[in-house]
């Protein structure tokens, strides 16, 4: 049975000053840990379990077999990675800042908008909408991937993206394309898309990564238990959360491998696939360890079916408010990309969010006096 260590931020505070010193801030974010657990699992059991501060944890590592040292000394440095901008066509989006993706399904059935704006007027208009309301980037998808969603073809997938790429990409939008298929992405990128979306962390189309590759564009990973049409299929887990963890971390070494650049990789726990509401409230609550994987964080929790699981079964469209919720819960975990429906309202959360952090980062009156 294979042995794995995590790291997990478990004490978080509004910035370094509220504890003297003793935090390490986030993945580069206006997030700071200063407790963490160490713990190592065998067999999918804890086998040991430690909590510290930062030179406590640092001693522990210190203390571990070689192999998992290594892997841990890894993961502690990955928490306080500083991650680079992403350079999106003629546009730059910093990381270090939670940035709002807006959503424009072009498709007919996906589980939210499916029909809203496939037609070019009213994604155009609804594109236009996002940006003005402080969406950094646009996520254009023309397949569904909702549980029991009819395949689509690459052909037809192609020709319900490209208009929106070409719309987006004459208001100077930074565009990523959700898609899974090598072909679509390269026509995509073609028409002027800037970044790929992989809900199959690259596994469902062999020729994906070559394409990531030759062109250097960022790509997200999401975790996904099932690798072919059926992205939900085979969602069984003893521990959800190292199990999704290892997932991105094999998803991230397998791109590398092939050439692409790490600094180019964004990882997503993918909340709702294959997964149940237990295993998504377990994910959520873990965002601060994913941050020991060295990427940025994306989260897709908007609308999700777990919002009307956890309230009185709300439709989609019903589910502003719990978006909201996790979006925050998010934004308190470090996570640098939410993936959202409703932009104007997310942006306004995040707003206010960013606020009251820089309040609390420029408050130096909890320093000790000299």
């Amino acid at each position: 049975m294979s042995t794995g260590v995590y790291l997990h931020p478990l004490t978080l505070v509004h910035g370094p000053q509220a504890v003297e010193g003793e935090a390490v801030r986030l993945g580069g974010s206006m997030v700071y840990a200063r407790e963490f657990a160490l713990v190592v699992r065998e067999g999918g059991t804890v086998a040991s379990r430690v909590v510290g501060t930062r030179a406590e944890v640092e001693e522990a590592i210190a203390r571990l077999p070689a192999p998992l040292a290594q892997t841990a000394a890894r993961q502690w440095a990955n928490l306080a990675k500083v991650h680079a901008p992403l350079a999106l066509g003629s546009r730059t989006v910093r990381l270090d800042q939670p940035q709002v993706v807006g959503i424009l399904n072009v498709t007919p059935d996906s589980f939210s908008d499916g029909g809203q704006h496939d037609a070019a007027e009213a994604g155009r208009a609804h594109a236009a909408a996002m940006l003005e309301a402080g969406a950094a980037i646009i996520d254009i998808g023309g397949e569904s991937t909702r549980p029991g969603a009819a395949a689509t073809f690459e052909d037809e997938e192609i020709r319900r993206v490209l208009p929106a790429i070409e719309y987006c990409s004459a208001m100077g939008a930074a565009i990523s394309l959700d898609t899974r298929r090598a072909g679509v992405l390269a026509a995509g990128l073609a028409a002027g898309a800037d970044m790929a979306n992989d809900v199959s962390a690259l596994r469902y189309d062999p020729r994906m990564v070559e394409v990531v590759a030759a062109r250097g564009c960022p790509v997200i990973l999401m975790h996904a238990p099932g690798a072919g049409e059926d992205l939900h299929a085979g969602g069984q887990y003893r521990d959800v959360v190292s199990e999704v963890f290892d997932f991105l971390a094999a998803a991230r070494d397998r791109a590398v491998a092939a050439g692409v650049d790490e600094s180019r990789i964004i990882l997503d726990p993918g909340i709702g696939f294959g997964k149940s509401l237990a295993d998504n409230l377990a994910l959520i609550n873990a965002l601060p360890l994913f941050q020991a994987l060295g990427c940025p964080l994306m989260l897709g929790a908007s609308r999700k079916r777990m919002i009307g699981a956890l309230s009185r079964e709300e439709e989609a469209e019903q589910r502003l408010a719990g978006s909201i919720a996790l979006a925050l819960k998010g934004i308190e975990a470090g996570v640098h990309l939410l993936r959202v429906h409703d932009v104007a309202e997310t942006v306004q959360a995040r707003n206010v969010w960013r606020g009251l952090r820089d309040a609390a980062l420029t408050d130096f009156s909890t320093l000790p006096a000299d």
